[in-house]
């Protein structure tokens, strides 16, 4: 009898201490006037860990944080934000001048500066491109509804701007010259190829592959629920086999083609029945697929299928956020395999480190 009253004491305290890993811990801290949150819990196997000390200066998050970029190699992250009021009154034209569009942290939480740009009216998706290199540029889509919005701008790290594609203030479906309506992120491969999707919530629902030289390879750009068809088209990536990942949010599905051809390769929506995916990332091991939802608060990490099969997809951890949050783009360190991600509600960006027991999640 005491030897069945030690195993059962024995199971609850693991059964305690499993509980306490998987469910994380909750709880906020006051900055000044801005709060903070870091409510959340683990769901599944716990793949990662809330980093409570990023950034050091969480005060600088003064507008709604859209999207975040890594540049691993420099340790630097970019976080794109813009004025709260914009999501409320979408034909709202910002001066400019309220909130910093782009912070700069360290990848240890440090402020590094932040700079602004009439230029830029309503960032929505970042990209780091040539990150290896000694001159990385940013990409920035703007949905901005004045004369330098629907358009993707390249711009120096430090905020000079580069280049424009598409057609400042002038929303359109044309290749030649090139227009955009809302154009809702970019992923520039190490090739130079670029590959976006336009269409947050416009007249267009495309995705288009563009050379190096910036010349469109191919594209898909028809509105609808069928094969290769999109229905607001929010975040796209590139893996290692020649795959592009697209999260067709008004679908609630990830769609997948062939980065060469363009051609369709298959479709995951099982995953998604709650909610649409928002966002979409590889881990650097290729191993899982980061997805965000919005409206159920929700940082899903999926099996990344073997090359030459798509499959059905599988969630194996997720990031349960605290209601109100509103994750929308994420990013990830592809050195230390950190994840970054923007939330809307809470205006705010987080860190999120590969948590392991006795091992290495990279």
């Amino acid at each position: 009898m005491k030897k069945s009253t030690c195993l059962i004491a024995s199971s609850m305290a693991s059964l305690v201490l499993l509980m306490m890993v998987l469910y994380g811990s909750t709880g906020s801290q006051q900055s000044g006037s801005h709060s903070l949150r870091h409510d959340y819990q683990l769901l599944g196997r716990p793949l990662y860990k809330l980093d409570l000390g990023w950034p050091r200066n969480p005060e600088l998050f003064t507008g709604e944080v859209f999207g975040v970029a890594v540049n691993q190699y420099a340790g630097v992250v970019y976080v794109a934000q813009r004025e709260m009021f914009e999501t409320m009154h979408p034909k709202f034209i910002p001066n400019g001048d309220s909130v910093p569009k782009v912070l700069v942290f360290t990848t240890d939480g440090d402020f590094l500066m932040s700079w602004n740009t009439t230029t830029l009216e309503m960032p929505h998706g970042i990209f780091v491109a040539d990150a290896a290199l000694s001159n990385p540029t940013l990409w920035i889509t703007d949905v901005g509804n004045g004369p330098y919005g629907h358009c993707i701008k390249q711009y120096s790290p430090s905020g000079k701007l580069l280049q424009v594609l598409g057609t400042p203030g002038k929303p359109g479906s044309g290749l030649n010259p090139l227009q955009f309506d809302q154009p809702a992120e970019i992923f520039v491969h190490d090739s130079g190829e670029i590959y976006i999707v336009d269409g947050d919530g416009g007249m267009n629902n495309r995705l288009i592959k563009l050379s190096k030289d910036q010349e469109v390879l191919w594209m898909h750009g028809e509105k609808g629920s069928g094969l290769a068809q999109f229905y607001i088209p929010h975040s796209v990536t590139v893996d290692n086999a020649q795959r592009v990942w697209v999260a067709d949010r008004g679908n609630k599905r990830i769609q997948v083609f062939n980065s060469i051809t363009g051609d369709w390769l298959g479709t995951w929506g099982s995953c998604f029945t709650e909610d649409a995916p928002y966002s979409v990332r590889l881990t650097p091991d290729k191993k899982y697929f980061v997805v965000v939802q919005l409206n159920t608060n929700q940082i899903s990490l999926l099996d990344a299928p073997p090359v030459g099969l798509i499959g059905q997809c599988r969630v194996v951890s997720v990031i349960q956020l605290a209601e109100e949050m509103k994750p929308h783009l994420v990013d990830l360190d592809l050195k230390t395999g950190a994840l970054y991600v923007a939330e809307i509600g809470a205006q705010q960006a987080q860190k999120f480190t590969p948590f392991s027991l006795g091992g290495s999640f990279l």
